[in-house]
């Protein structure tokens, strides 16, 4: 799968879970909300981090981690897209930039 697949998978994810927003609670979640969501997702990858490296007790952390690393990668791919940002454009501009910022400061 390239760039482009995975995005479009995780925007037809995200037209279901519209759909089931709006059968719950009569209408779709906001920006801010799945922004809200994807913080909590990141406090989870953290804590099993932390499992991993030995840390903290998560029992099968490992399956769990990549299940999580998942979730926020969709959820960067869905705020991107609600937000107007190119996500793959933008990423390879940035670390681009890094990548020439880091090269110079090894090169002195």
């Amino acid at each position: 799968m390239n760039f482009s697949d995975l995005e479009q998978a995780a925007l037809e994810l995200n037209e279901l879970y519209e759909q089931l927003e709006v059968k719950r609670w009569g209408r779709v979640w906001s920006t801010q909300e799945l922004a809200l969501g994807f913080t909590g997702d990141v406090g989870d990858l953290a804590k099993l981090i932390q499992a991993h490296a030995g840390v903290r007790t998560i029992e099968n952390h490992h399956a769990k981690l990549g299940h999580e690393l998942s979730d926020c990668l969709w959820s960067i791919m869905v705020l991107a897209n609600k937000c107007g940002v190119d996500l793959e454009a933008e990423f390879i501009r940035n670390t681009r930039e890094i990548s020439a910022y880091v090269s110079g400061e090894l090169a002195k």
